[in-house]
């Protein structure tokens, strides 16, 4: 065992230097800095908060559940990870939490959604993807969209998330000013999408409207601690060569990332080879927007050769399952993706779409559905699911050094479920069981920078009251 500072350092049950060999440095990061001194540990060294679960799963390192340990939270982040009882030696805290029922994870990450689409849940189910959009959304939208409707509807979708165990969410929608007025007042992370596309709107004159308005709203909340960003053209089929051009240029010279539906239908690929005479991903790769900064959502009519040129460039892939069924867009390749080295995050797409912000629900679908396609039952075992609700999900949208893992120096951003009834009972495995047992109403307490935003089930920052009665304030409106 590797000492440091004349005390034993473990991560995961492995030795410093055998977990820093294992995984690669960008995924795991160890903050030396963050160990407590000797004299500290020696002293009771004060902290804000310790958490002590029955169970722990932080995801780096692979596979690897911890039992009667317990997680040292000082500044919003993580600082320690140990046994419980050297914990409760070595750290005084000002609030811990005993948690003998749950298994604690890092909190859920939702590479997309639509947020203030909440309002829109339930109008129009039950229609084809096309249908759905043109007939109904989008009038809809043109009528209705501003900042009070998409800060009400951000709201609304905040509180169903955090319930659900999700602490950060990727979101494409206008109005992201307002979308951040929300994020803010709920407590949660978020990454806002500056939105591109052609079609004139309440919120833009057009693609360049739509993408100054956007970065304009970046340099003001360039600082806001729970906030970044990604450049948003809507889709292949809704913006030009020309835009995505000028997308792919500012995402080189800002660093930004790249959030876009992509082969989303099959009827979209063959739009595009009419239009374009070459599949949507072609041309993406043709224009220069295809790299490891693009997170592609959907992806779910994708070839070889798509499968081959996503990998190719590294990209990411949001994947979304119950969205793409209850749409009837087909079932992603998710299990050729995977294997081809593209890194596959999960999303819930926007309520109005799925009907709901589950990312727990999401998990289990996509194992199943992969396990179901395949006749392998092997397929996606539970800890990679985790891994894809997670870090996988938090490299999608560039933080991994931040969030995404229980980590030393990352965020303590966090999800505790119990396992504690009879949907669950008895643990054998404590991955196995969230994933296939376990669900949002099982979540109990969530944490965001070390600050609880979900105790014993009761939001800590929203008014529930409030939010409901704009909710059905809304429904009114669209009803008349």
């Amino acid at each position: 065992m590797v000492r440091f500072r004349n005390f034993p350092v473990k991560i995961g049950g492995l030795d410093y230097k055998t977990a820093r060999n294992r995984y690669p440095e960008k995924l795991f990061k160890f903050n030396m800095q963050t160990m407590p001194s000797h004299e500290q540990a020696l002293s009771h060294h004060q902290v804000d908060l310790m958490i002590c679960p029955r169970w722990m799963i932080p995801v780096i390192p692979d596979d690897t559940i911890l039992e009667n340990h317990a997680l040292v939270v000082d500044q919003g982040q993580i600082l320690d990870l140990l046994p419980i009882e050297t914990a409760m030696a070595r750290y005084s805290a000002r609030t811990t939490e005993e948690l003998p029922e749950h298994v604690l994870i890092p909190g859920l990450v939702n590479t997309h959604t639509h947020a203030a689409m909440a309002l829109l849940r339930g109008i129009a189910d039950d229609l084809p993807l096309k249908t759905w959009l043109e007939d109904w959304i989008w009038p809809l939208e043109t009528r209705w969209v501003s900042t009070e409707m998409v800060r009400d509807g951000t709201l609304l979708a905040c509180a169903e998330m955090l319930q659900a165990g999700i602490t950060t969410f990727n979101d494409m929608y206008f109005f992201p000013e307002a979308a951040a007025e929300a994020v803010d007042q709920a407590g949660i992370r978020a990454s806002l999408g500056i939105l591109a596309f052609e079609v004139p709107t309440t919120y833009g004159h057009g693609p360049d409207d739509y993408l100054n308005r956007g970065l304009a709203t970046r340099d003001a909340l360039r600082n806001h601690p729970r906030l970044s960003f990604m450049l948003a053209p809507h889709a292949p089929y809704t913006v030009s060569d020309q835009t995505f051009e000028k997308v792919a240029t500012l995402a080189a010279q800002t660093g930004l990332g790249i959030h876009i539906h992509v082969h989303e239908t099959e009827h979209e690929v063959l739009q595009s080879l009419d239009q374009y005479g070459e599949r949507p991903l072609a041309r993406l790769e043709r224009l220069g927007v295809l790299g490891p900064q693009t997170l592609a959502v959907h992806a779910v009519a994708m070839n070889d050769a798509d499968i081959t040129c996503a990998a190719r460039h590294n990209i990411h892939m949001a994947h979304c399952p119950t969205a793409n069924l209850k749409l009837g867009s087909g079932m992603a390749r998710i299990t050729e993706i995977h294997a081809a080295g593209i890194n596959v995050a999960l999303g819930t797409d926007g309520a109005a779409g799925n009907n709901r912000l589950d990312l727990l629900a999401e998990t289990r679908l996509a194992g199943l559905l992969a396990k179901g396609i395949h006749h392998d039952p092997s397929l996606f075992p539970a800890h990679h699911l985790i891994y894809m609700a997670t870090l996988g999900g938090a490299r999608a949208l560039g933080l991994e050094d931040r969030i995404g893992s229980l980590s030393i120096g990352k965020q303590a951003d966090l999800c505790a479920i119990r396992l504690g009834d009879a949907a669950t009972l008895p643990v054998f495995d404590p991955a196995s069981q969230i994933v296939h047992c376990a669900g949002r109403d099982q979540v109990t307490d969530v944490w965001v920078d070390g600050q609880p935003v979900v105790k014993k089930k009761h939001l800590t920052q929203i008014s529930q009251e409030e939010i409901y009665a704009k909710a059905k304030t809304w429904q009114n409106r669209f009803r008349g």
